[in-house]
Order: structure tokens, then sequence, then C-alpha cells
């Protein structure tokens, strides 16, 4: 039995950057599935989107509405928008090598948006702002990180929640706490095809459902329209947007381009989708060879580098790519302190239902939302969690019921509603 402050199950941005913001003298467990790094986060290539300035806020609310199909929640959308500056500034200052000309950012732009507003560390930017974030957490006294430790139940009790339930090499662990804050990431690792980590697999949301906690826009899954076409069963390479919005061109087989390629990626991925069958291909091409060839490696050195491993020099040909499930709008619904509908129990990033996203999220928003809710649930547990008791229930553990238990309740759920979709799943 281990006792916390604040259990916090995940290790993408929003886990990090919410233990980041937590006061430095509470005692915080970060626990993860596999490895640290071993998130979608570090995998993001675009970037992360921002207002520019106060002036922007209305034109980024009005470009992420429309990319969500008008689904989404108005008043979140404006608070993200309104806090993605600071949450950018802090991050700069916490020494994330975003790139920049002449001391000030240099935006891109991507699919969906109406300027040049998102902000850039080449096309590894999840990589750098993890790794950042790590090295400022693991100077912490006082938190404690497991790797390896996968969540299996929840401790509850009259609808609170009191720690979780762990498996870590075969052996049971429970883990007290004050709080608990959910950042178990998406659903990727249930499809065939996705870009995501394959040891996401929607380990909460089982949870979450057998535990009557309430979910949110269960149906909504993103496909990106550009993952490397490959005959694997691997994770998909993904192909990032921000090569469309530096110039990229989608063509077919005959050459000839097909869709405005900064259209949201909802539309895009179903122009592509379309093109596939029309062709009787199995995917199209997107060309940036047109560009100068330095430029693209100094740009894109990630992508570059992966496809010469597949044989294409994307300085001189086009890249075959087909969409891929990519991203979950859905997931615990939670309000604007990241708050779930049991006690206690908080969730961030991927793995919630925020309402910022609407049915289809606007590229880049991703990591922004997790930075921006897990500042806003740190903030909350800083002013409440010295007036909250931490309670020790003293329960039995079944570890292979509760595995048999949860494996397929979120499936199950899923396919119910998106049954269209039971041929992409594993």
């Amino acid at each position: 039995m281990i006792k916390a402050d604040v259990l916090i199950v995940g290790t993408g941005i929003a886990g990090l950057y919410t233990a980041l913001n937590l006061n430095e003298n509470l005692n915080i467990i970060l626990v993860t599935k596999s490895t640290l790094t071993e998130s979608n986060s570090y995998l993001a290539q675009g970037g992360i989107s921002t207002a520019i300035d106060l002036d922007d806020i209305n034109s980024f609310c009005e470009d992420t509405i429309k990319a969500g199909n008008y689904k989404n929640n108005l008043d979140v959308v404006k608070m993200v928008a309104t806090k993605s500056i600071d949450v950018i500034r802090h991050l700069d200052f916490l020494g994330v090598d975003f790139d920049k000309v002449n001391d000030e950012f240099s935006y891109t732009k991507e699919g969906g948006h109406s300027k040049k507003r998102i902000v850039h560390c080449k096309d590894y930017t999840g990589k750098e702002v993890i790794e950042k974030l790590l090295d400022k957490l693991t100077r912490i006294k006082n938190i404690k990180i497991l790797e390896h430790t996968t969540l299996i139940d929840l401790i509850t009790k009259d609808n609170s929640c009191l720690g979780g339930v762990f498996l870590n090499n075969e052996k049971t662990l429970k883990i007290y706490s004050k709080y608990t804050v959910l950042a178990t990431g998406g659903i990727g690792g249930l499809f065939k095809n996705s870009t995501n980590q394959r040891t996401l697999t929607g380990d909460a949301l089982s949870i979450a459902l057998k535990r009557n906690i309430k979910l949110k826009d269960v149906e909504y899954v993103q496909f990106h329209p550009t993952s490397l076409y490959q005959n694997t069963s691997k994770r998909r390479f993904l192909i990032s947007e921000s090569l469309r919005g530096e110039g990229a061109i989608l063509k077919n087989k005959s050459g000839n381009r097909f869709v405005d390629e900064l259209l949201p990626r909802d539309k895009v991925t179903l122009a592509i989708l379309n093109e596939i069958k029309k062709t009787e291909s199995d995917f199209v091409y997107l060309d940036i060879s047109h560009k100068n060839a330095d430029y693209i490696k100094n740009r894109f050195p990630l992508i570059y580098n992966e496809c010469v491993k597949n044989g294409i020099d994307i300085t001189k040909e086009a890249i075959p790519v087909r969409p891929a499930q990519h991203y979950y709008m859905g997931g615990i619904e939670v309000d604007k302190y990241a708050k779930t509908s049991m006690n206690r129990l908080f969730a961030v990033g991927e793995v919630s239902c925020t309402g910022l996203h609407g049915s289809n999220r606007l590229a880049s928003n991703s990591l922004l939302e997790g930075l921006v809710f897990g500042k806003n649930c740190a903030s909350y547990i800083n002013d409440y969690i010295y007036s909250t008791k931490l309670e020790i229930l003293d329960i039995h553990i079944n570890t292979n019921h509760i595995i048999h238990e949860n494996k397929n309740i979120f499936k199950n759920k899923f396919i119910n509603l998106r049954g269209d979709l039971k041929d992409e799943l594993i």
C-alpha cells in the first residue's frame, strides 16, 4: 500500500503539466502503463496552436468551432483560446526550444486554421516539450514515478475516488490518494490502423463505465488524413499536417490534385477515402518535393529520416499516404477544472471530454487542451487539498476477475454507437 496527496495516472503532456503546476510540498505519484515517454504527446509532430494575441482569440474560436462542426462547448473554446497565450509563454520560459525568427515565434499553419498560429519545434514538438517537462519534474523531490504499472481499477466509496489499484510485474499495488487524476490517453490501440501508441487501449474508459462515471461524445473518433502507407501491423507513422501547412499537395495516382489540403481533417480524410475508392488504389500521394531540399530536411527532419528508412526521399518524390485513426474527441466528461462526475477524481488530456473539440478536433489543439486543463486541474487541487483527508478503505482484490471484467467494456460500448467502425477495430 502506498499513500499520496495526488495520484496521476499517465505521463503525457496533460499528466506531466498537471504535476508541474501542483504545489511542490505535495506528495505526488506519477504512474505510467509503459515508459515515461511512451505517450501520444511524445509522438506529436506538428505543434501547439495558440491565439497569437488578444485580437486573435475570436478568430481562433471561430476556426475551432467550424472544425468541430459546431458541436463544441462555446464557453470552453473561449476559455482555452484565452489561456493559450499564457501556457505557451510558460513553456517558452521552461526552456522549450520553439522555432523562432528574430526571437519571435515562427508560426505555421495547419488544416482548418485561417492563419498561421501554431508554435513548433521542427517536426518533433511533442518530444521536445515532454523532455523539458520531465527534466523539471524529475528534480522535484516529492514526486515519485512508477513505470510499467497498469491501472486496473479505482478505489471508490460513496461516489468518491480514494485512489487506484494497479498491476506491476504481476503484483497488485494499491495507491491511496486525496485526489486522483486520470491522464491515460486515447483509444488508438484498439484500432488496426492508428498513429497512436499501441498501449493506449481505453483502460480508464472501461473502468469509468464500470464505476458509473459519466462519459460524453463516445462516438466521436478522428482519422488523420495522412499516415505513411505501409503494409505492416505496426503503429502507423504520422505525416504531420504541417507539411500541408507549408505547401505540400495531395495527388491521386494520376498526379492530379483532388482536394483543398487545408480543410479540416474530417473533410480531407473523406476526400482521400473517396479518391482511393474511385481510383481503386490503396493510397494517395502527398508531395512536398517542389520545396527546397535543404528547407525540407531542416524543417521536417523526423519525417524526412523516417521516409528515408522506408526508401522514400521526400525531397525528390511524393509520399504514399492514407488515413488512420488518430484522436478520440469523446471520453470522460469533465468541467473546466477537469472534475469528473465522481468526487475527488479528475481527467485531463485525451481520456477526457472537455467539449473543446466538438465532433472533429482542429489541428494542434490537443496538446493545448492538455496544457490548459492540466493547469486548471492543478489550480483546483492546490486550493482544496489541504482541507481534504486521506481515506484508507480495506478492500479485497481479485486481480484476475477485475482484468476479465474490464476487458472489452468500452470497446463494446463504442461498437454499439459506431458499428460502422467495427471492422477497423482489433
